[in-house]
């Protein structure tokens, strides 16, 4: 009998131990769960779900918010004048030190203009000559389509 009361007392420790870990377990899954959840009724997980959903909705709102603001940038990006080559030279043979050039600056469409300096001992000349879709109505230098064809294989590279 008294091997079955030992027994018995053992079976009764080792159950309480299971029960007491047991305890502990469900109280840090608890936690868990709270932090998951957000601090709402674990038990309801209607208005967890539905939450979710809701923030899930506001996130792909902003997506699609961003992404139209990001074509607009595309847009004003293609519209700057951001291709830019310059050519340097010596316009007359008397002078040194490349002193003249012509400059292309272009959207990426190849609208922009070219702009010249020649240098010479007295004076300096500036011109100025638009171009669209990559030709300009005025007839260009040897120098200014140097940089114009500089400019447009940069535009056409980006």
């Amino acid at each position: 009998m008294t091997t079955l009361a030992v027994l018995a007392l053992v079976v009764a420790v080792v159950a309480l131990v299971v029960a007491a870990v047991a305890v502990l377990r469900l109280r840090a899954v608890q936690r868990n769960v709270e932090v998951l959840w957000g601090g709402s009724d674990p038990h309801d997980v209607t208005t967890v779900l539905r939450g979710e959903h809701d923030r899930i909705t506001a996130l792909d709102h902003r997506v699609t918010a961003l992404g139209g603001r990001v074509d607009a940038v595309g847009d004003h990006v293609a519209a700057g004048l951001r291709h830019v080559s310059v050519v340097r030279y010596d316009a007359f043979g008397d002078m040194g030190g490349r002193l003249s050039f012509s400059a292309a600056i272009l959207d990426d469409s190849g609208d922009g203009l070219v702009i010249s300096s020649i240098h010479a001992r007295g004076e300096s000349r500036t011109y100025a000559k638009g171009v669209i879709d990559g030709r300009s109505e005025i007839t260009l230098s040897p120098e200014e389509r140097q940089a114009l064809a500089a400019a447009r294989k940069d535009s056409r590279n980006a």
